[in-house]
């Protein structure tokens, strides 16, 4: 089985994230009280929305991991069989200690609902009843990410809409640049990046489709999203690039966050929709993790695009060629050959639109080592390095071909890819009620340059 681009989707709501009957001590769970959906539904949503694998990623109150591992779990299970050919894995929305949501994705195996139950318990700010203060703080996020790293098979984590509540452009609230540091200083390998496009996107649609003047895209309602993007991720040279400058590998999804959808008095849309996450793998379970905490991964909204190719390559050491994810080794003054191969599909998007690509940018950092200021969020040293339009790609079919060199690489560098329909230079601040099928961006992870003296 050869690896391909599989989309899908790690935050999804199902009836499982409950409301709750606050006139009863503790407050009762109400089944389908948030989100509505059974977890079957979700996935032939997924499925006919162009998925190939999911998460099942509830979020409760008190004592929710009973329910998640009495009631949910076997609702997954049975959607496994109802649904086979979309690989549907076991999460959580973690109620994150001292900071906002997070995406927890369990590695597949016999063990997956007790390791699941035990996170829950132990460690979700919402768990007990009272609410236990003491459990709502940074620390207590660290002895969780220990806590995952002993597990057998070890789970993936993904900060969900770090920015959503930021005041303002770099005014961040309960996720902050510190805070991602160190989990991922913690826990390389489990904390491994953040949700680039926020789910609830389809805040500024009505259910007859016109527009919602007021609403905003992602329930960015303090500081909005840029071209759909959260700021950690959109702004050039922003918190994204900083951790990248350190060298991390610290990689961005998207997602819907599906409650309710938007035709059905909702938010939000279908698993695959609007959003997708996709991941260079196998369609197993351990190869779609592992894409994942492997950083082979790009994002899409709108089906602009349905694949994504970038390579860096240079003949030192007999030929060296790294792709998405990767790391290049390569002799001090080397040229570096970049090519970048997109597919921008024939077919009509979930909006009956056939959207194209205008632009497409490879952006360049230079990788400066780790950083003293843990709040940092600017990497000055990151460009747009070129800007491809028709004019520059060769078009095959459906795909685009560019191809440009790095001339006399000195030093450690990465480089990403994004593109978009629009016009815009760089993601403009989204007003309240914009179209978000109007606005539409891919981002690739990056490649990274590693540089070494010729002995």
């Amino acid at each position: 089985m050869q690896r391909d681009w599989l989309a899908g989707d790690h935050h999804i709501h199902s009836r499982y994230s409950v409301g709750w009957n606050r006139t009863t001590q503790p407050p009762e769970p109400i089944i389908g009280g948030e989100a509505v959906y059974p977890i079957p539904t979700n996935a032939h949503m997924a499925k006919q929305h162009g998925l190939a694998w999911m998460v099942a990623t509830d979020h409760g109150g008190p004592n929710h991991s009973k329910i998640n591992l009495e009631q949910a779990y076997p609702e997954l299970e049975r959607s496994r069989r109802e649904v086979s050919d979309v690989i549907q894995f076991y999460g959580l929305e973690f109620n994150t200690p001292g900071a906002d949501h997070s995406s927890v994705i369990m590695a597949h195996g016999p063990h997956e609902s007790r390791q699941l139950h035990a996170i829950e318990r132990r460690f979700d700010t919402r768990e007990t009843y009272p609410l236990d203060p003491e459990r709502d703080a940074h620390q207590k996020m660290i002895e969780a990410l220990s806590f995952m790293s002993d597990l057998s098979r070890a789970p993936v984590v993904i900060a969900n809409h770090p920015s959503r509540t930021a005041s303002g452009l770099g005014v961040y609230g309960r996720d902050t640049p510190a805070e991602l540091r160190d989990w991922n200083d913690a826990a390389p390998r489990i904390a491994v990046g953040m949700a680039g496009a926020p789910g609830h996107q389809a805040l500024a649609i009505n259910s007859d489709g016109s527009l919602n003047s007021v609403g905003a895209r992602g329930a960015y309602t303090r500081y909005p999203t840029m071209g759909g993007f959260d700021q950690m991720t959109a702004r050039l040279g922003g918190f994204w690039d900083s951790m990248l400058g350190e060298g991390r590998r610290w990689w961005i999804t998207a997602n819907s966050d599906s409650h309710v959808n938007w035709r059905e008095g909702g938010v939000d849309f279908w698993p695959g929709e609007y959003s997708k996450t996709y991941v260079f793998a196998r369609h197993t379970y351990a190869d779609i993790l592992a894409g994942i905490r492997n950083g082979r991964v790009f994002v899409t909204t709108g089906d602009l695009v349905s694949a994504a190719n970038v390579s860096a390559e240079t003949s030192y050491q007999d030929g060296g060629v790294a792709s998405i994810g990767g790391t290049l080794n390569i002799a001090r003054g080397s040229d570096v050959l970049i090519t970048i191969n997109i597919r921008d599909p024939d077919a009509l998007n979930h909006h009956g639109d056939a959207p194209r690509v205008t632009r497409v940018d490879l952006i360049v950092g230079s990788i400066t080592g780790p950083l003293t200021d843990r709040n940092a969020d600017t990497n000055p040293t990151t460009r747009v390095e070129r800007r491809f339009d028709a004019s520059h790609w060769i078009r095959e079919g459906e795909y685009l071909t560019m191809i440009t060199l790095l001339k006399n690489v000195q030093k450690d560098l990465y480089l990403r890819v994004r593109g978009t329909n629009t016009q815009q230079l760089e993601p403009e601040v989204d007003p309240r009620g914009d179209d978000p099928w109007q606005d539409l961006w891919f981002y690739t992870n990056p490649i990274f340059l590693e540089v070494n003296d010729p002995r």
